[in-house]
């Protein structure tokens, strides 16, 4: 038997967790389930709707689909034999292969992205209740996200910025907190996620170097710079099938900057930026981590990467949040007797923007309606395609490759080999058209007349016709 002296000698060896930091731990998992759980709800109507944005969901199915394969991540949406990782460089995305190897489905990866979009909030969550106050923190924990910029990049369906969402929260926080270890670390991470993050990575590093007064931390700018060169100048053009970086193209600074488009596009981002944080994240440099992104962003000579939707504003999201929070805490600090009294209540009026960021219009051109999470609200009566389009699905042959648009191809590509339309492919089993959403070109009189252009002298014969949806198989004699 313990005597009493004994397991007072015990009790005090081993110290019971404090209450306060089970509670902070609480309420930062529920704002991170919460956020995950929204997301997967608005996933799951979006996916019920076959409401498909783009070829991307596609793309990444076809990556994981060859990781659990043990296959090299060759993916023919792409292109035949092409190796994504010649397209952008993200091999640490290899990390949720296990998952997706258990339940082997596009609608899998939009799980995924929502859950990291979740754990990211719950780590800002318990930052800001640790630094602003537990109130405060939870509201802001909240407003990141449910922020506008995570909302688009949920629509948008899964990128490859799903693992940089947490790892750039975790490590700007990390930094907040002094952690200094752990904000290396996370940072360090970035560059196998996206080439573009290296730049994002020098900025955190000079960032970790002036807070902790260590130069020795400037070796995670040379990490980051010198994995974007290898990246961009080594990696992707050897992988590629053009043998160079796919992208050199499309950055146009003159053209974009010169754009009337370009000026009515991209200056909502700044604003939203700094409108939902109240102006606060203008008070913390580490507002200068925006920068990166918006500079390759803005000398692209493309529309799609200057306006809110999209997924290409999810990774400012952590850095105007966390550079909010640095903001109220450099007012709170100042000598300045009116600043310190403003720092108290300016921290509320930001998370209240932020928060009325979520259910107003954002004027822009770009976006004329409500946002992802609201419209989905809106629009709540059932898609009349649907059960064509399930139908179209189930008539395409087991085994059978399929090329097809972007319409249904989310929806193929877990049973079939799958080619873009728009790709000098081979010859396929089936060709699947969505005449009204599937962005096929409108030249093509029908799914027919398609498969003559693009497969002369194979016979095809159509299989499923209704509602705009379109497959016609290769005939047997």
């Amino acid at each position: 038997m313990t005597t009493d002296a004994e397991a007072r000698v015990l009790n005090s060896a081993t110290p019971a967790i404090p209450v306060a930091a089970v509670a902070s731990w609480a309420w930062a998992l529920g704002v991170g389930a919460l956020t995950a759980a929204v997301y997967t709800w608005y996933s799951a109507w979006q996916w019920t709707h076959y409401a498909v944005k783009s070829w991307d969901l596609g793309i990444f199915t076809e990556l994981f689909q060859r990781y659990a394969a043990w296959q090299a991540p060759i993916v023919d949406i792409k292109g035949p034999g092409f190796n994504l990782l010649g397209d952008h460089f993200h091999p640490l995305l290899v990390v949720f292969t296990p998952v997706f190897a258990l339940f082997p489905h596009a609608f899998t990866l939009l799980v995924i992205q929502n859950l990291c979009f979740g754990a990211a909030a719950a780590i800002l969550t318990r930052t800001a209740r640790r630094l602003l106050g537990p109130v405060l923190g939870v509201a802001l924990g909240c407003a990141f996200g449910l922020s506008w910029g995570l909302q688009y990049a949920v629509d948008a369906q899964f990128h490859e910025i799903a693992l940089a969402v947490p790892l750039l929260t975790a490590s700007l926080c990390a930094l907040l907190e002094r952690r200094w270890a752990w904000a290396i670390g996370c940072a360090a991470l970035l560059v196998f996620v996206k080439e573009d993050l290296g730049w994002t990575v020098a900025v955190i590093a000079a960032l970790i170097a002036i807070r902790a007064r260590n130069p020795r931390a400037l070796w995670l700018a040379v990490w980051g710079v010198g994995w974007f060169a290898i990246a961009t100048f080594v990696v992707l053009p050897a992988l590629n099938p053009g043998h160079s970086y796919g992208y050199n193209d499309a950055f146009a600074p003159l053209a974009a900057l010169s754009s009337t488009t370009f000026w009515t596009l991209a200056p909502p981002v700044c604003v939203l930026l700094i409108a939902c944080t109240g102006g606060l994240m203008l008070r913390s440099p580490i507002a200068f981590a925006v920068l990166p992104t918006l500079a390759w962003r803005t000398t692209v000579d493309s529309p799609n990467y200057w306006g809110l939707e999209w997924h290409y504003n999810a990774v400012l999201m952590p850095v105007a949040f966390a550079a909010l929070i640095d903001g109220a805490l450099l007012l709170r600090r100042s000598p300045r007797r009116w600043l310190h009294g403003f720092g108290r209540w300016a921290p509320w009026v930001a998370s209240g923007l932020a928060a009325a960021s979520l259910v107003v219009n954002i004027p822009s051109s770009a976006f004329t309606g409500h946002l992802p999470l609201l419209s989905a609200v809106i629009q709540s009566a059932p898609n009349p395609r649907a059960a064509a389009a399930g139908a179209a699905v189930a008539a395409i042959p087991d085994g059978a490759t399929v090329e097809t648009d972007i319409g249904l191809m989310s929806y193929v590509v877990d049973d079939h080999l799958t080619y873009f339309i728009e790709n000098a492919n081979p010859a396929p089993g089936c060709i699947l058209l969505d005449r009204v959403a599937g962005h096929d070109p409108v030249s093509w009189a029908g799914v027919l007349d398609a498969a003559e252009r693009l497969h002369p002298g194979i016979p095809y014969v159509i299989r499923y016709h209704d509602a705009g949806y379109q497959l016609a198989c290769r005939s047997v004699h």
